[in-house]
Parts: C-alpha cells; sequence; structure tokens
C-alpha cells in the first residue's frame, strides 16, 4: 500500500494536539506538568519562546506521523488501535532517551535556567514523569492510528 504522506503529516498534527491536550490536562491527573513547548522553546536560550516551542512540537508531531505511517503500512492486516499503542511506547523508548541527553545542546539547561528533564523525564516527578511520557505518547499513537485510518478511508 503506498503512504499518502500529506494524511500522515495531518494524522501527525491531529495526534499530536490529543498529546499537548493531555500534556495541559496532566497536573490535574496527578500527573507532573509537562511542559515540552517551554522546553524545546528554550534550548536556544533562556527564557526562550513557547510559541517556537510548539511550533517545533508540531513539527515534530507531523515528522512522526509520516514515520507512523510507512510502519504502519510494513504491517498490512494488523489492528491499528493496539499497533499505535505499540507504536507510541516504542517511541517513548526513544524519546525518553532522547530527551535525557537534552543538556548536551540545550543552552537554558547549560546555562542553569532550565531544568533538564532527565532520562525518561524522571526529574520531573519520578516514575509518575516517566509514567506520563508514556501515556503521552501511546495516546499519539492511538490517536494516529484512528485519524489515519479515517483520513485514509
Amino acid at each position: 500500500m503506498e503512504i499518502n504522506v500529506v494524511v500522515a503529516l495531518f494524522g501527525g498534527v491531529i495526534a499530536t494536539v490529543a498529546m499537548t491536550a493531555l500534556m495541559a490536562a496532566a497536573p490535574m491527573m496527578g500527573l507532573p506538568k509537562m511542559d515540552m513547548p517551554g522546553l524545546l522553546g528554550s534550548m536556544f536560550g533562556a527564557p526562550g519562546s513557547r510559541l517556537m516551542g510548539l511550533a517545533m512540537h508540531f513539527m515534530m508531531g507531523a515528522v512522526f506521523g509520516v514515520v507512523y505511517a510507512v510502519l504502519f503500512n510494513l504491517v498490512v492486516g494488523a489492528n491499528p488501535l493496539p499497533l499505535g499503542a505499540l507504536f507510541g511506547t516504542v517511541h517513548w523508548i526513544v524519546a525518553g532517551t532522547m530527551v535525557g541527553m537534552m543538556p548536551a545542546m540545550h543552552a537554558g539547561i547549560k546555562s542553569g535556567r532550565v531544568q533538564a528533564p532527565g532520562f525518561f523525564m524522571m526529574n520531573f516527578g519520578g516514575a509518575m514523569g516517566f509514567m506520563g511520557g508514556l501515556l503521552g505518547h501511546v495516546v499519539f499513537g492511538i490517536v494516529f492510528a484512528l485519524a489515519y485510518q479515517v483520513l485514509v478511508g
């Protein structure tokens, strides 16, 4: 099956909306504050630009939409919802590792004005930070699976 890149990009944006809504609601659910737009926006200097961070977050979501579409096409015939949850879990393992490496390239963290999130966001609430990141990525995967399935038809 051929990949519809525009649909995959749009599906990634839809999934990022869901993930961003979850991040905004996280403190109301007992999870730590997950301010990825603030963290990304301060990457080039603190305090940084939340708008820039939000744009970066959505661009990454769109790109990951294409990655997910490629992966979905490799596993033709599988139920998309559990597959989306699985891809989201693997995505979290990679993203959680990368977030732990942020201090090497983050101006705000290097200057001490922004707290380093640590591997798997463990510096932001310990196990609850880990669970929040995992939940966010699983939601991304499931919402992408639904959106892509509906949009591709």
